[in-house]
């Protein structure tokens, strides 16, 4: 099937009233009867970086008061794209009835989880700068630059979803089958230890595999002050407009016969 990018982006741009309402749909169910919303999103990676904090810091021996906020910088990327890409593929089968009765482009329903996911993301960065105050992590100009990380993660995500969303549609075994994947993700992505403390030599760039290692040592870089990682920023660049790239394809190849599986 021919994708034309002019009918994509107009097909886009008649209905991103429609992506709107959807995206705040999905947050007002996400924090519905729930006592502390909103409030959670904060206080969710507070609590994990503490614990993380208290027994990493003394399982590897590391002293360094910014500890912290390098656990923070990597926990929070990895639960957004966590989130994001579960909502996501669960997108077409959650919105079966409604791909039924009325006809609204079918990637609508990935990506308003995903952006709706990435505004939480957004609010929960409040914590990482009320960490960066309490530890002491002085920002530069560098940090300017964590703007483009965090745009490549949204692309990274949304790509992953709109993949995932169309292989659910045929597989429904892929929900247990990502969580396994997404547990390779975690460990490899370097949350709670620096990779050079492990003495892999050579063996290091095992780490640039994980697509999302390699936008997480960026947006690192730009907290902590350091100039961006050019060989991680192009390995991001490639994961995450390649992988959108496959995730358009692979989607409008398959959405016709999406009524036929959920």
């Amino acid at each position: 099937m021919e994708i034309s990018v002019s009918r994509v982006y107009n097909n886009f741009k008649k209905y991103r009233f429609l992506l709107a309402e959807l995206v705040k749909k999905e947050i007002k169910l996400k924090y519905r009867r729930s006592y502390l919303g909103i409030l959670w999103t904060l206080l969710e990676p507070l609590l994990t970086t503490i614990v993380l904090t208290v027994v990493f810091s003394n399982l590897l021996g590391r002293g360094d008061n910014t500890f912290p906020v390098y656990i923070l910088t990597g926990r929070l990327l990895y639960t957004f794209f966590s989130n994001s890409t579960k909502t996501a593929m669960k997108a077409i089968r959650s919105n079966s009835a409604m791909i039924k009765k009325v006809y609204v482009p079918k990637y609508i329903y990935p990506f308003s989880s995903v952006l709706s996911s990435y505004l939480i993301f957004m609010i929960s960065l409040i914590i990482l700068v009320v960490a960066m105050v309490v530890f002491r992590v002085t920002p530069t100009l560098h940090l300017f630059e964590a703007v483009i990380p965090l745009a490549l993660l949204l692309v990274l995500s949304l790509g992953v979803g709109m993949i995932l969303s169309t292989m659910a549609v045929f597989f429904r075994d892929l929900e247990y089958l990502w969580g396994v994947v997404l547990m390779i993700v975690m460990y490899t992505s370097a949350i709670f230890y620096i990779p050079e403390t492990l003495k892999l030599g050579d063996k290091i760039w095992i780490f640039n595999l994980n697509p999302l290692y390699v936008v997480i040592v960026n947006f690192r870089n730009a907290v902590f002050g350091n100039a961006m990682d050019m060989e991680a920023l192009l390995l991001s660049i490639v994961y995450s407009f390649g992988s959108l790239l496959f995730g358009i394809f692979l989607f409008y190849k398959k959405q016709d016969k999406f009524i036929l599986n959920i």
